[in-house]
């Protein structure tokens, strides 16, 4: 089959790599410059910035993905696990290192948290629990049709924790606001509040703690560098700088794709790593899909996004490991800001990814490249980046100064911002997000656009837009889906 692919993101080179294992011919047409999509990279003035995500968990996704195409991931990627995971500080100066090592952990908790020591492990093997019910269930099923529905386990379906909220979940598990802060912060890890989304989502602490999270050395752009040269390698082509204008559609079946320049690829199938609600709403010819499917499209929540300050500096920080956290005072109140009022929140939960940390030549001898990420909402009309994009990071590096990064402003050699208009500018995510669809409903499981569409014959969705969700382990997770549903579909 003739197969175009919407999108070098880590969705597209995922499905681009499975399909053309399998003999298909596939072309990929990307509207930027070079593959990665949101996972990407900036390299000047002796400094190295990933621009996505900076952790790697269910690594064992990746790993079958490449075994599947005939390869081996070691012989592309190096994978390190860090040791503290990661390093939270918190207003009033506690410092908590999250290790590998639960009884190191349990450790660091007794120290300024003793009542909630032993509640540590206990919580974790309840997020371990969750795992096992959703992960066969929810992650690795296409939830498309009859025949996936009937194998859920309905007992295991009331037993992953939906009818309450993460943050309600952990408050009734731990009595010191240090823990609770410590485990709601996880569901920030798909663009979602822990004070609206189901606990069911207290199943990434299990991920990313009992499972382990890694760091691909050299940075993690890498791993979209290694899905590049495998789809290479398979005889897939690539073709960039080619934006797609529209999908064509003939009676209700996808035939192939329009560039900007006009040019027309026919098809024997399409498949959009673009975000899904952009997909629908504006690459399909209007006449090919009802107003009512429409509209749901655009209706989708999407996640938060993020507001990105990047620092080369000529000094490093030796409190800071290579995951960092600065927690906010009053988290409630960050994250109505940031899902009700849609404004950038007044004390800002501050992330610092310090690469050079594990990967000195990332930055000058003797220098940092920190990656600063706070939450910020989707676009609207509440708030303007134009206007306040250089003043809020004026600020948020006044309270890194305050929070003891002293003296960090006289020490930057580089400086870059990205906003939600960039985003949505280079990516085209639904309103600038960052994790594809938000989780802030108690079925959001059952709620994300399938990875194949029920109105258009031969068009699959993959990318962090659609199930099973967003991040790199579950976009790739979309791709082994979409696939599942082109076998099912196209050959059956």
């Amino acid at each position: 089959m003739k197969i175009s692919v919407i999108g070098a993101g880590l969705g597209g080179l995922s499905a681009a790599c499975l399909l053309a294992a399998k003999g298909h011919q596939v072309t990929v047409f990307e509207k930027n410059e070079n593959t990665g999509g949101k996972m990407n990279i900036i390299e000047t003035d002796g400094y190295r910035f990933d621009t996505g995500p900076s952790l790697l968990t269910m690594p064992f996704i990746l790993e079958k993905l490449f075994k599947e195409c005939g390869a081996d991931l070691n012989d592309y990627l190096s994978l390190e696990p860090l040791d503290p995971i990661c390093r939270y500080f918190y207003p009033d100066g506690t410092v908590f290192n999250n290790y590998e090592d639960k009884e190191a952990t349990k450790d660091e908790i007794t120290a300024f948290a003793p009542q909630d020591a032993d509640s540590y492990p206990e919580f974790l093997e309840y997020a371990r629990s969750l795992y096992h019910k959703t992960a066969d269930a929810f992650i690795f099923n296409p939830l498309f049709g009859f025949s996936d529905l009937k194998e859920l386990d309905l007992l295991s379906f009331f037993g992953i924790d939906a009818f309450t909220t993460v943050s309600k979940r952990v408050d009734s598990s731990f009595e010191s606001p240090y823990l609770r802060k410590f485990f709601k912060r996880f569901t920030t890890y798909n663009g979602s509040s822990p004070f609206l989304a189901p606990a069911t989502l207290n199943v990434i602490p299990h991920v990313e703690i009992n499972q382990g999270g890694y760091y691909v050395k050299d940075g993690l752009y890498k791993v979209a560098e290694a899905l590049t040269t495998l789809a290479e390698s398979l005889g897939v082509e690539f073709l960039f700088n080619a934006e797609i204008t529209s999908i064509e559609v003939d009676q209700s079946k996808a035939t192939g794709i329009k560039l900007r320049s006009g040019k027309k690829v026919e098809s024997d199938l399409v498949i959009s790593n673009s975000d899904t609600t952009e997909t629908i709403a504006h690459l399909l010819p209007n006449d090919s899909i009802s107003k009512r499917k429409r509209d749901k499209a655009k209706s989708i929540e999407p996640s938060c996004s993020g507001f990105v300050l990047m620092l080369g500096t000529d000094k490093k920080f030796e409190q800071l490991a290579h995951h960092n956290i600065f927690f906010s005072e009053d988290y409630e109140k960050e994250f109505k800001q940031i899902f009700e009022d849609r404004v950038m929140p007044d004390d800002p939960t501050i992330y610092i990814a310090n690469t050079s940390y594990s990967d000195p030549h990332h930055a000058h001898e003797h220098g940092s490249n920190l990656f600063i990420l706070i939450n910020a909402p989707y676009l609207s009309d509440h708030y303007n980046w134009d206007e306040q994009a250089m003043s809020y990071g004026d600020k948020v590096i006044r309270e890194l100064e305050q929070r003891g990064l002293e003296h960090l402003s006289e020490h930057i050699q580089f400086r870059k911002t990205i906003t939600p208009n960039d985003f949505y500018q280079k990516y085209r995510s639904n309103k600038g997000s960052i994790y594809g669809t938000s989780s802030n409903s108690k079925f959001s499981a059952f709620l994300r656009p399938r990875n194949k569409s029920r109105e258009i014959e031969k068009l699959y969705f993959v990318g962090g837009s659609t199930h099973p969700g967003g991040g790199i382990p579950l976009v790739v997770q979309s791709a082994f889906n979409a696939v599942e549903l082109i076998e099912r579909y196209e050959f059956d």
